[in-house]
């Protein structure tokens, strides 16, 4: 390097003073470690394309500041004004958002819940965490807005309140977008009748059977079992619906399911109850993942209609997430047994003539 450009280099360089070396050092920390960062804070919510746009994020926003600090350092002039009030704002909006995260992460490990959701433990919100995250985050915009409002110049009262005052009449003007689904979901949240890791079945005009995935703040995350796919429903939209909690079990034996059958007149009961007893025992045999084979089965003659009698199979699980493939294979063995005992599963088409009232009536 030639010594001219080293005598220029060193002479920039003992123009830093501490505080612009501490900046700088832990900005380029910031910028090497912004992917394990990232991951330790997100949680569970590791989407491959959701890490890698926060960690871009993260250097960018790093290395904006750096350099702008750096920038504003040698070139602080009265002409330089505006870029230290871009260079102030940058860095007052990244500091919010990283205080809040991490209040988030505080708050939800000290009030919310631990809980193990396949396989996999995670921390959970309760109502008492969404509460505080949610004045947490109220407090730290109020503070930012108020600074804001003062680095952009509108240091009299009146400007101020007149922001302020803006951002409030917004607020209440659009209140009934986002009101009802935050205080739906603090109900849910304060009434237990949903946590994250539930199987749940929601009635409506398609009825959903799906994992509870995340209670946010304006809708919940549900995971259709059945269709393999996350599904978004607002809070107050899930509120008026009928939801089945299929993980919140009445017993200890666990959630009570049935089979229906519906078998002709024709079969004799004490022949169809064989044959369900021996399906049950092949379902013993075959050792069924999710069955609660300690307790014995149930069956039932559930309804008697104008063409076929319908009976019932009762067995207990303690696994809902299972129950499309439970019921799969439970129905698999349930047929094959029927075939072998010729008892048709087949709801049988049937047509009654009363003989005695017809001849009255030719009569």
């Amino acid at each position: 390097m030639p010594p001219m450009i080293q005598q220029k280099l060193m002479e920039l360089l003992a123009q830093l003073d501490t505080l612009t070396w501490i900046v700088v050092l832990v900005n380029l920390t910031l910028i090497i470690f912004a992917k394990p960062l990232v991951t330790l804070a997100s949680g569970h919510d590791n989407k491959e394309s959701l890490q890698r746009l926060r960690v871009h994020v993260l250097q960018a926003l790093n290395l904006a500041i750096m350099l702008g600090f750096v920038y504003w350092h040698f070139f602080a002039s009265a002409e330089g004004q505006w870029g230290r009030t871009v260079l102030g704002i940058l860095v007052l909006l990244y500091l919010a958002y990283l205080v809040t995260h991490l209040l988030g992460i505080w708050i939800l490990r000290r009030y919310g819940k631990r809980k193990q959701i396949r396989g996999e433990w995670r921390w959970v919100e309760t109502y008492q965490s969404r509460l505080l995250i949610l004045v947490a985050r109220i407090f730290v915009f109020v503070v930012t807005l108020i600074s804001l409002v003062r680095m952009l110049g509108f240091e009299s009262l009146m400007h101020t309140t007149g922001v302020l005052g803006f951002v409030g009449v917004f607020l209440a003007l659009t209140q009934a977008t986002w009101a009802p689904d935050l205080f739906s979901g603090l109900i849910m949240l304060q009434s237990d009748i949903l946590e994250d890791g539930d199987v749940v079945r929601v009635k409506g005009s398609d009825q959903l059977y799906g994992m509870v995935f995340k209670t946010k703040m304006f809708h919940t995350e549900l995971l259709d079992i059945v269709g393999n796919h996350r599904v978004l429903i607002r809070n107050a939209a899930l509120r008026d619906k009928v939801i089945h909690n299929l993980s919140k079990f009445a017993s200890a034996r666990g959630l009570r399911e049935r089979l229906n059958f519906k078998i002709g007149y024709a079969t004799a009961p004490v022949k169809v109850r064989e044959m369900l007893e021996a399906a049950w025992q092949k379902v013993l045999d075959a050792q069924v993942e999710g069955i609660e084979s300690q307790f014995p089965l149930e069956i039932g003659l559930h309804e008697t209609g104008d063409h076929a009698v319908e009976w019932s199979v009762f067995y207990y699980t303690k696994q809902p997430d299972r129950l499309p493939a439970i019921r799969q294979e439970l129905n698999e063995i349930f047929f094959k047994t029927s075939l072998e005992y010729g008892i048709s599963l087949a709801t049988p088409l049937t047509h009654t003539v009363d003989l005695h009232t017809s001849a009255i009536q030719e009569g």
